[in-house]
């Protein structure tokens, strides 16, 4: 439930003189305006809320106004199938934090629920290594208890956890219910994988296009992000095991044609031979047939002078049929079980995401708990503020430390600016629910942004704490998030057990684990493509999340980023690595061994992988090369 860290290869002049923690803070994402997310927002936080107002429930419809907010957050651009899980899941935990923080604020004392609240710190931040859809359980479970526990509403626990999952399922019935302007073409329920299925065939011809020149990398990074999005895009839940309809069998084959001229394209990007335009043409007609929902055509074919030329010809040939044939295809999607979870929810870098989420949660729900019971600022209502804020602070899947925590005080103090403005001419109570609209419509345009994303949420909270009854609390609000930012900034400093970058190092030996069963799959010589493509996807998959997580790492403090330095330089090494175990798959394909050039290159990879990884201290094996190939 966070925005995406995305962190631009292409820096302005004036940010790429300055120090990375500091840049990261200033850079926003940039791309057109989701307009079907902006109508989705205004209309699932404000209406819920004027709904409860005029049915006398006024404090419920701020829980649900609240729950719809989260889930906004969430709501990213992709498929409906997606959505269910990217909203659903997060939501249900929410709920069931809502419950457990209702429970024990009511029925136990101060310190007891702190130590709760620091246990469930220590859960969610384990669960938020997993993964995005996790990350963003973990955090909702956490702001949810701590709403629980500290908000004052009336009715019971149960009520409160129902009105939670009601106005997320708003938001959610909204997504899967209103079609994507622009995109009726066919059924419109499958806009979102058509979408992302064209644009897997785009970044094949984009490669191709730069095969040979500087961008080339760049290209393929961009193609496996495509792939992930198309794969997850797919694999959604569903009613039924396999894909139940015409317009879902064809895009599953369509993905699947894609996947050997993926292939063919990366082997031609490593082999650094410039193409011609006609390389690219045929990928580009395939992506106009799927977004136009059409037939092909005639597909200007390649040279066939090179195995990889040869590769990428057969692969439009097979794509070109599963266009016309439409039955279907295995989406090659990562599969990971109920022992993978708990590894990496309590491995190292669980486990010290686990500790400093646990830490920040419960030291900022300890001050907030003594401010209270001493009366120190006034006896305020909304003490959870303070352990809420922390949570959206101790999160490493929202940017470096120190980005955060600036963009987090800044953005508040803008809110509440904003706010104390607006609350001084608005009409009550209809004018601060119109204000509310207003804040879930700019909510997926601010999440670009993280300051900009915490100056909308902070006018959108403060306009439900006044609907609920409350005075107008800016000054609070500054408060409380000042006293967070500090809180996160010295537990994200303290010493803990084990080595720091924990996180970072987990997911670097996870790629060198996936890559270690590619090479080795490939160099076995067996002829199963399915299971070499299913374990190509899971290599790079691997190797794009590591890669975010260094890269994370890297805008950090410098007391923080030492931690992990040299991390890149593997993950380097490990890209060119999956590369050539493409390009040496190809190549077998075409003649079933490989050329001196192929095995040199793998010798020398190897070599510097394994210095690299006892450089950084990485526990993962770095696999041999076979004598014989």
């Amino acid at each position: 439930m966070s925005p995406r860290p995305h962190l631009p290869a292409r820096a302005f002049r004036p940010l790429a003189a300055l120090p990375p923690w500091l840049a990261h803070a200033l850079r926003a994402q940039r791309g057109p305006v989701p307009w079907s997310a902006v109508t989705r927002g205004a209309l699932a936080a404000g209406p819920l809320l004027l709904v409860s107002v005029l049915v006398g429930r006024t404090s419920l419809g701020v829980v649900a106004a609240i729950a719809a907010m989260l889930a906004g957050i969430n709501d990213r651009p992709g498929s409906r199938r997606t959505a269910v899980k990217r909203l659903g899941a997060p939501a249900l935990v929410g709920a069931g934090g809502l419950l457990v923080g209702t429970y024990v604020g009511d029925h136990v004392g101060a310190v007891a629920l702190t130590a709760v609240l620091t246990g469930l710190g220590l859960l969610a931040g384990g669960m938020s290594a997993i993964g995005p859809v996790a990350s963003g359980g973990g955090t909702q479970l956490l702001v949810a208890s701590a709403i629980g526990a500290g908000m004052p509403v009336a009715e019971p626990g149960w009520a409160r956890a129902l009105a939670f999952l009601a106005g997320a399922g708003w938001l959610l019935a909204l997504r899967l219910v209103l079609p994507t302007p622009g995109a009726m073409t066919g059924d419109f329920r499958f806009d979102g994988e058509r979408d992302a299925v064209a644009r897997v065939y785009d970044a094949v011809a984009d490669l191709l296009d730069a095969t040979g020149t500087e961008h080339a990398t760049a290209r393929r990074a961009a193609l496996t992000a495509a792939l992930d999005h198309a794969q997850d895009a797919l694999a959604g839940p569903r009613l039924r095991r396999y894909a139940s309809s015409s317009s879902e069998r064809r895009l599953h084959a369509q993905y699947a044609g894609a996947l050997p001229l993926a292939e063919a394209a990366t082997a031609l990007a490593w082999a650094a031979e410039p193409l011609s335009e006609r390389a690219s043409a045929g990928p580009r007609r395939l992506a106009a047939a799927v977004r136009e929902n059409t037939h092909t055509g005639p597909l200007p074919a390649p040279a066939r002078s090179a195995p990889a030329l040869r590769a990428l010809d057969d692969a439009l040939l097979h794509a070109a049929d599963a266009f016309d044939q439409g039955g279907g295809g295995d989406l090659h999607a990562r599969r990971h079980g109920v022992r993978y979870l708990l590894r990496t929810g309590f491995g190292a870098g669980g486990r010290e995401y686990g500790l400093r989420v646990a830490l920040s949660f419960g030291a900022s729900a300890a001050v907030a708990q003594a401010l209270y019971q001493s009366q120190w600022y006034g006896r305020h209502t909304h003490w959870y503020w303070l352990p809420a804020t922390a949570v959206f602070l101790v999160k490493p899947d929202l940017g470096p430390l120190v980005s955060r925590v600036l963009c987090r005080a800044a953005g508040t103090v803008l809110g509440a600016l904003l706010f104390a403005g607006f609350a001084a001419v608005l009409p009550r109570p209809e004018g601060l629910v119109a204000l509310v609209a207003l804040c879930g419509a700019l909510i997926p345009v601010s999440t670009r942004h993280f300051a900009a994303q915490t100056a909308v949420v902070t006018v959108l909270v403060l306009s439900l704490v006044m609907v609920g009854g409350e005075p107008q609390a800016s000054a609070g609000r500054i408060v409380e998030t000042l006293l967070a930012c500090g809180i996160v900034l010295i537990v994200g400093h303290l010493p803990m057990p084990g080595r720091r970058g924990g996180q970072v190092r987990a997911r670097l030996a996870a790629a060198v684990r996936a890559a270690d069963a590619y090479l080795t799959h490939v160099l076995d010589g067996s002829d199963d493509r399915a299971a070499r493509w299913a374990l190509r996807r899971e290599a790079y998959r691997a190797l794009a999340e590591a890669r975010t997580a260094i890269a994370l790492a890297a805008h950090e403090l410098p007391a923080l980023a030492r931690h992990t330095e040299g991390t890149d330089e593997v993950a380097a090494v490990l890209e060119r690595l999956v590369d050539t175990t493409t390009a040496c798959a190809v190549h077998l394909d075409d003649s079933g061994r490989l050329t001196a050039r192929h095995r040199e290159r793998l010798a020398e990879l190897l070599d510097e992988l394994a210095a690299g990884r006892d450089r950084v201290g990485l526990r993962a094996p770095v696999p041999d090369l076979p004598v014989a190939g």
